[in-house]
């Protein structure tokens, strides 16, 4: 299969989808869902997809011969200023004779609110409805392309997460720890990595990092990395100790190792992830550490750094069921211990029929 039949694939199992629920055409305004069917990142993206005939793609004036060369998209219609893109939109909607209009209500680097509300404003005819759920649902299970990707971003993550470690030392920021990582994923390929660093004993459970934290005897150091490789992410994290692992620091590691391990062993194609997340909470409880672990220990990964399903954030999504060739991210939930700081343990893992595969292989006991 060529690499335009696998996004004209896309499209159509999208449209048979709308088809079910009734709804006319989808107006994709995320980056993310844009790459999915077009193979392109193109900020500003515009894509409106038809339950039937091809998709028409919305694109700059002076970017469009571009667009037109590295896409299969063979629908494209310009514009110059923001109102004619609102208005191209709505005329091709409106020529289409569409009544029930799906978007993807999601939030990324834009999420197109303006956009949206002037949409509903210039429309008041037309039915909106949700359908991230239903592109999610394609997203959720990859392909072997995808894989092959998201192994490659895996190994630049853990060059990455090498680096940072190889950079902490006394009174080294935590700016400085993420630049090293940071540097290292981009020369090896990666175009937008993320890295989290959360230097001593205040957790923190989403760690930018502070140029005036600097690590000091005895700090706990958790650092989290996130790298692509053409489009598609890896997310691991490990945790470093300053000078010796005894103690009630020890017995933190040692319960998250346990939630790593059990969640690891027990992840597999038709389990629940509601299953692993109350065996962790019952571990955890009479670990004596239960008010330190944050709910959700496991999440999607893919073309977004978390993706659903994201039991972190989405309760809902803890009821949804394992498939094979899921892309999943865990442990994710740390244990947040004052005085100790943050504990995190994170890998990337294909889900299979019999149990899952790892794709970021690093050591996991770090002291220095």
């Amino acid at each position: 299969m060529t690499k335009n039949q696998i996004f004209r694939e896309r499209v159509e199992r999208f449209q048979q989808l709308m088809k079910e629920n009734n709804i006319d055409a989808s107006m994709i305004r995320t980056l993310s869902s844009f790459i999915y069917f077009t193979g392109l990142k193109w900020l500003r993206p515009a894509l409106l997809i038809p339950a039937e005939g091809e998709p028409t793609a919305f694109i700059f004036e002076y970017e469009a011969d571009e667009f037109k060369e590295k896409t299969w998209v063979e629908n494209v219609k310009t514009w110059r200023r923001a109102p004619e893109l609102i208005g191209s939109v709505t005329k091709t909607i409106r020529e289409g004779n569409y009544k029930k209009v799906g978007f993807d209500y999601s939030v990324e680097r834009d999420s197109y609110v303006l956009f949206f509300e002037l949409f509903k404003k210039l429309n008041p005819q037309i039915e909106i409805v949700d359908v991230h759920a239903l592109i999610m649902k394609l997203r959720m299970i990859k392909d072997s392309k995808e894989i092959e990707y998201i192994q490659k971003a895996s190994n630049i993550a853990v060059k990455g997460i090498s680096s940072a470690i190889n950079a902490i030392d006394t009174n080294v920021s935590e700016v400085d720890i993420a630049a090293e990582a940071i540097y290292t994923m981009m020369k090896n390929g990666s175009e937008h990595p993320h890295v989290y660093v959360n230097v001593g004993s205040r957790p923190r459970v989403h760690a930018e990092p502070r140029d005036n934290v600097r690590v000091k005897p005895g700090d706990t150091i958790n650092i989290i990395v996130a790298a692509d490789y053409k489009n598609y992410y890896s997310n691991m994290s490990r945790t470093v100790f300053i000078g010796s692992l005894s103690g009630e620091k020890r017995k933190a590691f040692e319960t998250m190792m346990e939630i790593h391990n059990l969640a690891t062993s027990s992840l597999k194609a038709g389990i629940r992830f509601i299953e692993i997340e109350n065996k962790i909470k019952e571990l955890i409880e009479k670990k004596g550490l239960g008010k330190y672990y944050v709910e959700g220990f496991v999440h999607g990964v893919g073309l977004l750094i978390e993706e659903d399903p994201i039991t972190t954030i989405v309760v809902a999504h803890r009821r949804y069921e394992a498939v094979e060739n899921m892309v999943l991210a865990f442990i994710h939930a740390p244990l947040t211990i004052p005085d100790i700081g943050s504990i995190k343990c994170e890998d990337t893992f294909a889900v299979k029929a019999d149990g899952v595969k790892k794709f970021t292989e690093y050591e996991y006991e770090i002291t220095k």
